[in-house]
């Protein structure tokens, strides 16, 4: 088919739109993904066999609510982040802690409590144990006292509480209330690096399309404050061999903080702490809220659907 003629189809489409009832921008939206849709259907010669076998794959990906995994295995997730940057630094916000994806398994309402918070509800057994500590500032370096920071991870089998029935609720997820001088500090577990559903609809579009579905391991942050912008984004673990080959294109360079360990006799001498652990120090820089630009806070459902 000629241009024209997919021209003509989508125009036939979008008559039967009633003028002033909808959304015009959702109308705008509808009919430029149909027009593209359509370009692609005809340029790449995809067959009907080819759609429905989508759809049905589609349908699986809802049934199966994966679609967060899937908007950050093509790229889209870390693409929005990119254009939020470029944006930012249009109207002059640049610098400070880099943003990364949120994923798909954050929860809200995490146990808090100020300066110092114990991940773990319930112990697990082989884990190595991990202080990570640090300062929340500004952009001119001054501290941020009362800045929220909620942190969550996995456990070591590279699941996450709520959406793993098996943990107790709000398993290695708090909400930490920055001090006086903006600090910061937590005990947990070094979190492992997962995979997508193996199997699942996340695993079969990446297979099919040559790619791996695995992530480094990695810590995810909100910090936020009255008057500064939301910060979302993650760190990762020192040393994974995927850091630079995660499949949702979160990994940033300076979100890989090195890991200080410490023997048993050192943690005891140094620190009065009974046992080995690994230490990471972090400190995250954020920015005061300015008119005129996109907000930082991204209204999206979270929670097992």
């Amino acid at each position: 088919m000629e241009r024209s003629q997919i021209d003509a189809v989508v125009e036939r489409i979008k008559s039967t739109e009633v003028p002033g009832q909808g959304s015009e921008r959702i109308k705008e939206i509808v009919n430029r993904l149909t027009t593209d849709l359509f370009y692609a259907i005809e340029d790449l010669d995809i067959q009907p066999e080819e759609i429905w076998k989508a759809v049905d794959w589609l349908t699986t990906t809802g049934r199966n609510n994966e679609w967060g995994l899937v908007v950050a295995g093509i790229g889209l997730e870390h693409f929005l982040d990119l254009r939020m940057d470029e944006a930012e630094a249009k109207a002059g916000i640049t610098g400070g802690t880099p943003r990364t994806i949120e994923g798909p398994l954050y929860v809200p309402g995490s146990p808090e409590s100020v300066g110092y918070a114990e991940l773990e509800t319930e112990p697990e057994v082989g884990g190595e144990r991990l202080y990570m500590q640090g300062q929340v500032r500004d952009e001119d370096g001054r501290p941020v006292p009362n800045a929220k920071v909620e942190v969550w991870h996995c456990n070591l089998k590279g699941m996450y509480s709520v959406f793993d029935s098996s943990q107790p609720p709000f398993n290695l997820r708090r909400a930490i209330i920055t001090d006086a001088d903006g600090r910061y500090k937590f005990k947990s577990i070094l979190p492992v690096g997962y995979s997508c559903p193996p199997g699942g609809a996340t695993d079969q579009l990446l297979k099919a399309i040559g790619r791996h579905g695995s992530r480094p391991a990695h810590i995810h942050f909100f910090v936020t404050a009255p008057g500064y912008r939301k910060l979302t984004t993650q760190i990762n673990i020192e040393g994974d061999p995927l850091i630079w080959d995660d499949f949702a294109f979160a990994s940033r360079e300076e979100l890989v903080p090195h890991i200080t360990r410490y023997t048993a006799a050192e943690a005891k001498e140094k620190f009065n702490i009974d046992e080995p652990f690994a230490s990471i120090d972090f400190d995250f820089e954020i920015h005061k809220e300015r008119e005129g630009v996109f907000a930082a806070e991204i209204e999206r459902t979270h929670g097992p659907r």
